[in-house]
């Protein structure tokens, strides 16, 4: 029998990620920031191509990039209710690291799969957040996922895109637990 890492699988079993609205500081400094960082570049890598990079945002580079999310949401026919939401995102955290997907020329790892590799270190560095005892949030919305909005807050190249914002801090009020999907409904087991 392969060796258990029982405090692991628990953390696994329990693990919920913090609403950001909830974060607040104080926040990882760089030092603490950082094993959380390498966790998360841990992560499977198909052919090892490292389709992924990170950009750590403090308060002033959040606060940039809310400053640009009007204009996104008035050029996209956003709702101002919706504007406001993705505003609030970025206005009211103070730490959050950008996974940045890298698509990268290659005849053996497909695009999909290092998409994959971008999501899976969203997850390792949110988890990662959570171990170390802060509170943490994998966050998207439709702002990250528009161009224009990309290139502009984070100069990203033709090739790369927002796979997630991973917000870092302090939780000011542990979340109710939520319901979790019914293993039995969705597990299939095929043994023939």
């Amino acid at each position: 029998m392969p060796d258990r890492n029982p405090a692991a699988l628990d953390f696994l079993l329990t693990r919920r990620s913090r609403p950001a609205k909830t974060l607040t500081g104080p926040v990882p400094d760089r030092d603490a920031l950082m094993p959380i960082l390498q966790a998360g570049l841990r992560s499977p890598d198909h052919g090892k191509l490292e389709p992924w990079r990170l950009i750590v945002l403090d308060r002033a580079a959040l606060a940039r990039l809310a400053a640009l999310v009007p204009e996104t949401g008035e050029r996209l026919g956003r709702t101002p209710e919706e504007v406001a939401k993705a505003r609030d995102q970025f206005a009211n955290a103070d730490l959050a690291v950008a996974v940045i997907e890298v698509q990268k020329p290659s005849a053996k790892v497909p695009a999909i799969e290092q998409s994959y590799s971008a999501g899976a270190v969203c997850l390792a560095l949110l988890n990662a957040a959570l171990a170390s005892g802060w509170g943490a949030n994998w966050l998207s919305g439709w702002a990250s996922h528009d161009r224009q909005f990309a290139a502009r807050a984070l100069s990203l190249a033709e090739n790369e895109r927002i796979a997630g914002f991973i917000h870092i801090g302090t939780e000011t009020n542990p979340p109710p637990e939520r319901p979790r999907p019914d293993a039995d409904t969705i597990i299939s087991w095929v043994m023939e």
